[in-house]
């Protein structure tokens, strides 16, 4: 993210300038007109499709209770419209009235002062998505149960909460797209900004629509669990460069989350698809338990996990060779300190400091 600077100066009204310093406002006001919506009949119908959750379908389980479940379709696109403008206010609101003023009592750099800012707001969205995910996983008892990740595929059905987090995560990562031009993103940052946003729409949206919701909630937790970790240390990093413990211990559950995200994922899809009873290609039925699909699967997250290592182990490298040069300028700054010292005792080039004891000074005196 850029650093916006805040002018006394009132731009031209639908400039780029005024939409940027704006942005949270307009959108307001857009989110506005949906809620508005609700109050006339006319625009009611409508209005519902942007705000509240769509395909409800009711299952009886006896004559006395009836439980509500939740399948996906075309008329998600207009929720996570509405969702990605509540993120859009949510992102302004965390900037303005927090990061902001933490920023300019911290004095940060340029550079500090965009990852500061990028840390922030990620680091609210991974603890907030963790602690419901996490809510969700013990609510269901996926984590008591592994075998409910692929047994009974497919998961067409989503209890309420499980698909209006999906709707939320797709929400979110789509408002990062804009983001980019209200937060003046240098242009150097968004092709790196990009492949990551790309990677979580495509992944979750991929777990949304092939019916493999379970296992994406549980490979969404685990994730951002270590991404939080990540953050929160780069946050407390910035606050004092002498603590970097953090670092060290995301580095070890970086590497073990991207193990158990293999495992779970050739588990699920490699084995418990593969055997599971219903085979074949079914777009009604929301099956797509085929080879190909399960191939392709497979292929995207291990693709992504690699790519993932690579980023790690560079970015470790380059830490390392950061720490060698810092180690190596503090030794050859450490003689030439001690080397002043003498020089300053013994006085300069060798010459004595005390220059009535030079035998010069001893001649002239005695004549």
């Amino acid at each position: 993210m850029g650093i916006r600077k805040k002018t006394n100066k009132n731009p031209p009204v639908l400039s780029h300038e005024f939409v940027i310093q704006n942005h949270a406002d307009i959108v307001s006001c857009v989110a506005m007109v949906f809620l508005l919506g609700l109050m006339f009949e006319v625009t009611s119908k409508v209005a519902v499709l942007f705000i509240t959750v769509q395909y409800n379908v009711t299952i009886s389980s006896n004559e006395e209770t009836a439980v509500n479940h939740f399948h996906h379709g075309i008329k998600d696109l207009a929720t996570v419209f509405f969702y990605m403008l509540v993120a859009i206010i949510m992102h302004a609101i965390i900037q303005e009235y927090v990061l902001d003023k933490i920023n300019r009592k911290m004095h940060f750099s340029k550079t500090k002062h965009s990852k500061f800012n990028e840390s922030g707001q990620l680091s609210t969205f991974y603890l907030f998505s963790f602690g419901w995910g996490t809510s969700l996983l013990l609510s269901e008892n996926f984590l008591s149960n592994p075998v409910s990740l692929w047994e009974g595929y497919p998961h067409t059905l989503m209890p309420f909460q499980m698909k209006f987090f999906y709707i939320c995560q797709l929400g979110y990562w789509l408002h990062a797209l804009p983001e980019l031009y209200f937060q003046k993103t240098k242009k150097e940052d968004i092709p790196r900004q990009l492949v990551y946003i790309s990677l979580y729409l495509v992944h979750i949206a991929g777990a949304y629509i092939l019916n493999l919701n379970r296992l994406g909630l549980v490979l969404l937790v685990l994730h951002y669990f270590v991404e939080l970790l990540f953050h929160i240390s780069r946050l407390v990093y910035f606050s004092n460069e002498n603590r970097q413990t953090g670092f060290t211990i995301w580095a070890v559950l970086f590497v073990l989350g991207r193990l158990l995200t293999l495992s779970l994922s050739v588990l699920t899809v490699g084995f418990g698809l593969a055997t599971a009873e219903q085979q074949g290609l079914d777009l009604a039925a929301g099956n797509f338990n085929v080879l190909f699909v399960r191939i392709t699967v497979l292929a995207a997250i291990c693709i992504t996990q690699a790519f993932m290592m690579w980023k790690f182990i560079n970015f470790q490298l380059r830490r390392w060779r950061e720490h060698a040069q810092a180690q190596t300028l503090k030794k050859k700054q450490a003689p030439s300190k001690s080397k002043s010292k003498k020089d300053k005792a013994n006085g300069v080039n060798g010459v004595s400091s005390n220059g009535a004891d030079s035998p010069r000074a001893k001649k002239e005196k005695s004549s």
